[in-house]
């Protein structure tokens, strides 16, 4: 069994004594006003999702916490952050206890508005529920070990896995919890949010479909991924791909495997005949290189890395959540030997 981490947030206080100084990155549909509808985001796909439900609907402004290529993991709240926070009227969160530090950032901030949470009405998983190779060769004393840590891991996330939005029907889903929430905060623009939020829709069922599509062209015992943290559990499962394992054993993309745990994932690709291992672009690709290299497989890094856990900056290939999905599945389609099929019109 993985040996898993969990990172504890930092304590807010003295940002909460320091409220001034820095900039929180903001993004605004329109120049902020006295009476706009203030909205903060926290990681970057939920920012992403309520940037189009938004779309230019008027007085609204939007704040998104977590930036490009930032891990949700280790985010720490700035002063700016928390001033920002303190001042939203609407809290769009991923949820499932992703935001480890939202709890005591909303406690320094003093935000009493409205929250949306973003896994409202999802199924969630269980965590290890993506792992389909869970043969473990460690000894016994090493066994409880990661037993301990996996305890640890899950109590950190009692609600479950927190990567509900790799599967894009999940994503559908907190689109229209986020279009529910803006409209009853601002009934003013509700018809705006809808109609957003229906194009946006459109863009994302033309997304599944594509992916689908093209993961069935691939023979199910070839379907294999490796990639670098456990965070593609609901992706896996909604495209049935076998998910062999992760550099990094853990939903804490900080955490370092042990040597044990390398030598493991090393022969469980030898064994199932994994062609790549996926490094993630918020994350260093040197241990995903080394493992690589040892199993004498492909490596993906750099430009031709995964976006998981965070979108890329601007002009990036993954900086929406749209473009990251695809950008995704082209790569893992090409390592299993792929061409993909052109795109619909309405994501060209």
């Amino acid at each position: 069994m993985h040996k898993r981490y969990f990172a504890i947030p930092a304590l807010f206080a003295s940002a909460a004594l320091a409220l001034s100084g820095c900039s929180a990155g903001t993004t605004a549909s329109a120049d902020s006003g006295a009476d706009d509808l203030k909205v903060v985001a926290t990681m970057t796909q939920v920012a992403d999702f309520t940037r189009n439900v938004i779309g230019d609907a008027s007085n609204v402004t939007l704040t998104q916490l977590i930036q490009p290529n930032q891990s949700a993991h280790s985010y720490d709240p700035s002063a700016s952050d928390l001033t920002t926070l303190g001042a939203a009227d609407v809290l769009v969160i991923n949820g499932v206890g992703l935001e480890e530090w939202l709890d005591d950032a909303i406690a320094a901030s003093g935000f009493d508005g409205v929250t949306i949470d973003g896994d409202t009405g999802i199924t969630i998983a269980e965590i290890g529920a993506g792992e389909e190779h869970a043969e473990d060769e460690h000894a016994e004393d090493e066994h409880a070990e990661d037993e301990h840590a996996e305890e640890e891991d899950a109590h950190a996330h009692e609600g479950g896995d927190p990567h509900i939005w790799t599967d894009v029907h999940n994503a559908e889903t907190i689109v229209q919890t986020i279009t529910d929430g803006l409209a009853n905060a601002d009934s003013d623009n509700a018809a705006t949010f809808e109609a957003n939020a229906a194009a946006y829709t459109a863009q994302l069922t033309a997304l599944d479909e594509w992916i689908r599509t093209n993961v069935d062209t691939v023979p199910e015992s070839e379907r294999l991924l490796v990639s670098n943290h456990d965070a593609l559990g609901y992706f896996t499962a909604a495209y049935h791909i076998d998910y062999v394992g992760s550099v990094i054993p853990s939903f804490d993309d900080n955490a370092e495997p042990s040597a044990a745990e390398i030598d493991s994932l090393v022969a469980a690709i030898t064994a199932v005949g994994v062609k790549a291992v996926f490094s993630e672009a918020s994350i260093s690709a040197k241990t995903a290189e080394t493992i690589a290299t040892e199993a004498g497989v492909t490596v993906y890094s750099g430009d031709d890395a995964l976006y998981v856990d965070s979108l890329g900056p601007a002009e990036s290939d993954g900086d929406t959540y749209i473009k990251a999905q695809l950008h995704n599945t082209t790569l893992m389609l090409e390592s299993w030997g792929v061409t993909p099929s052109t795109l619909p019109a309405n994501l060209q």
